[in-house]
């Protein structure tokens, strides 16, 4: 890796009588206000030899170009993922007016889905765009910044994250293993999920095979079943193949592009597991710091811009696609009954709680994690939650 790199700029020495002449150049990037300055370059003659330096030129500095690469746990080209992080890339490129060139891989291109973050930790990748409860195995706290079962909106989750601490929290958290991760997409509300047969009691889910990642894997064993977590590209042959009962995967618009509906046709809501999934951008620590300050601030506000796109897009595009699931395809739309819903409440609080049972910044990130979501619930209870469920009666 080289290190931080330079601005080419090319002045004229403009005529000077007697005074000295700057000229300065700086570029507002974007519509986020985010602005990257040049070095100012000036120069100064005498009057007697102003005419004679008329066309005298600055030293080119060179602007040394880099090339990051970024696996990814989507399969190339799955739109909403791949593609956020294909935008995540292409605007790092743009701010930093070519610096920096992300090569963006899908899944099992350079690593398997789920071995992005130990790539990236280990320094065999430069960046992953992923799901941070992938990694549970190496603390369960890192489902807190993805989403936990009965958990935290879109919009809550980015609150939290950006203005209640929890970004300082998952710093601290990933920097145990020499990686900083940023917001780079959310999906909103998820569904909860695909499956063969109908599940309207809690009998239903005993026995039950359900690929379901994360924390909310640990609720469908708590109600008898066995989850499994399987990269998005296995979902179809297992269900193809009967290895799985039912699947959870995004929402409409992804599980409409991978055809889940051709293999169960009893579409759940609501995604208990995963109300507002926020996925992320990690960078190996040592790229990171090698960044100048100016390309640090490019990769912040391109996972920013990221993330807020993937919401609208998200939101959008699943309501179409759910028109498209269920007028063309015939897909039966169900919703998870009040005794279902009302057991996986009370197994989420206890399964949020064993995930923060560790101690120590486990501990941190449960508390400021569960205070963050009191509040959201108080407000939503006079404010999101009415609005909905009057407009579902208009």
């Amino acid at each position: 890796m080289t290190d931080s790199t330079k601005t080419t700029e090319n002045n004229n020495v403009a005529n000077a009588n007697s005074s000295a002449m700057a000229s300065t150049r700086r570029g507002i990037l974007g519509g986020v206000g985010f602005g990257l300055a040049a070095t100012a370059l000036a120069a100064c003659g005498e009057s007697n030899n102003a005419a004679a330096k008329d066309d005298v030129q600055a030293p080119a500095v060179v602007r040394k170009k880099r090339t990051l690469t970024m696996v990814t746990t989507w399969p190339k080209g799955l739109p909403g993922l791949f593609t956020a992080a294909q935008r995540l890339a292409a605007r790092t490129k743009e701010l930093t007016e070519g610096e920096l060139d992300i090569k963006v891989y899908g899944a099992g291109e350079l690593s398997p889905a789920l071995q992005a973050f130990d790539d990236v930790a280990s320094g065999a990748a430069d960046m992953y765009h992923g799901a941070e409860y992938y990694w549970q195995s190496k603390s369960k706290a890192f489902n807190f910044f993805t989403a936990v079962p009965m958990g935290m909106t879109a919009n809550e989750i980015m609150g939290w994250i950006d203005f209640g601490g929890g970004q300082e929290l998952w710093e601290e958290l990933s920097g145990q293993y020499g990686v900083i991760a940023f917001q780079g997409a959310n999906t909103g509300q998820q569904m909860g999920g695909w499956f063969r047969k109908e599940v309207n009691t809690l009998e239903d889910f005993k026995g039950l095979k359900m690929r379901i990642p994360g924390l909310g894997g640990q609720v469908i064993r708590e109600l008898g079943g066995a989850a499994e977590t399987l990269a998005g590209g296995e979902i179809y042959q297992a269900l193809q193949t009967g290895q799985i009962d039912a699947t959870e995967w995004i929402g409409p618009w992804n599980d409409l592009a991978l055809g889940f509906y051709q293999q169960a046709e009893y579409y759940y809501g609501p995604g208990f597991h995963e109300p507002g999934s926020s996925l992320s951008c990690g960078m190996n620590r040592k790229v990171w710091d090698s960044l100048t300050p100016r390309q640090q601030q490019a990769v912040r506000v391109a996972c920013n811009e990221a993330n807020h796109l993937s919401l609208g897009e998200f939101t959008y595009n699943n309501s179409i696609s759910l028109q498209t699931l269920t007028q063309e395809h015939n897909v039966k739309l169900r919703t998870f009954s009040p005794e279902v819903l009302n057991r996986i409440d009370e197994i989420s609080k206890d399964v949020r709680a064993q995930a923060g049972s560790g101690g120590g910044l486990e501990k941190k990130i449960y508390e400021s994690f569960e205070k963050a979501l009191s509040a959201n619930a108080l407000w939503g209870s006079v404010a999101d939650g009415p609005f909905l469920n009057s407009r579902s009666k208009g």
